[in-house]
């Protein structure tokens, strides 16, 4: 039986991915800050800040004790502010860091012996296409997310062979957290949906992805048997808005 450990479950793209996985055959265990009552019954669901570190430990710790291992670790628990730099605090800026940058580092590092126990595992780290191409009022969440993929190579190098680490690099995908940034950004005067739309139109897909599309980029990144030779790798699912030149 093969176990995977999924943080921000609740959302989106997290509950996607327990689903996949569960799909898949896999024994999923979901974490997430807030409650999932509609989680599957074979999904072990635990109530977990990710930017708590205590707890954090205390969590893989009943994890280990149930499983004893862990052959896969996504860690897709993240927050996002949208507002200019200048406006954005210290306060903002740190939990941004400590949930989206800061809890990937501690709880890969809680869930290291498990992940080694496992013999082949995979750690899979959902970062953004904000690591590599951004804008306005999102900063940041930007910069987490850079730090999010240098920390997957440097995990990449340490880890290896035993452990395969990875990321994942979504560009937009049909969220309740995209969408609360919408709400909140910089285009005034457009409402949510007017947003989505010019922002399908800028992807070489012309839309914008499922959460259900980016689980499955997860799911193959984390499969020994799907992506065995793949080392720190940020694998972008954007629909294309990165490739094309912006004066274009």
């Amino acid at each position: 039986m093969r176990v995977a450990l999924i943080t921000g479950a609740a959302g989106g793209i997290g509950r996607a991915t327990v689903e996949a996985f569960r799909q898949d055959g896999w024994q999923v265990v979901a974490w997430d800050v807030r409650p999932y009552p509609e989680a599957p019954k074979d999904v072990w669901m635990m109530q977990v800040d990710v930017s708590d570190e205590d707890r954090v430990v205390q969590a893989m710790a009943l994890v280990g004790e149930r499983f004893g291992k862990l052959d896969a670790l996504v860690n897709n628990a993240a927050i996002q502010i949208t507002k200019p730099l200048v406006e954005t605090t210290p306060e903002e800026w740190d939990r941004v860091h400590r949930v989206n940058l800061r809890a990937a580092y501690v709880v890969s590092r809680a869930a290291y012996p498990l992940l080694k126990a496992a013999g082949r595992a995979a750690v899979v780290h959902v970062a953004s296409v904000h690591a590599i191409a951004t804008s306005a009022q999102i900063a940041a969440y930007a910069a987490s997310k850079g730090g999010l993929l240098a920390l997957t190579r440097a995990m990449a190098i340490e880890w290896a062979p035993d452990i395969r680490v990875n990321a994942v690099l979504p560009g937009a995908v049909d969220t309740e957290m995209l969408r609360a940034g919408l709400s909140r950004g910089h285009v005034q005067g457009a409402d949510v949906e007017a947003q989505l739309r010019a922002l399908a139109e800028r992807t070489v897909a012309r839309r914008v992805a499922r959460p259900e599309e980016i689980a499955q980029a997860i799911l193959f990144l984390a499969d020994d048997a799907r992506s065995s030779f793949i080392y720190g790798h940020g694998l972008v699912v954007d629909g294309g808005a990165t490739i094309r030149l912006s004066t274009e």
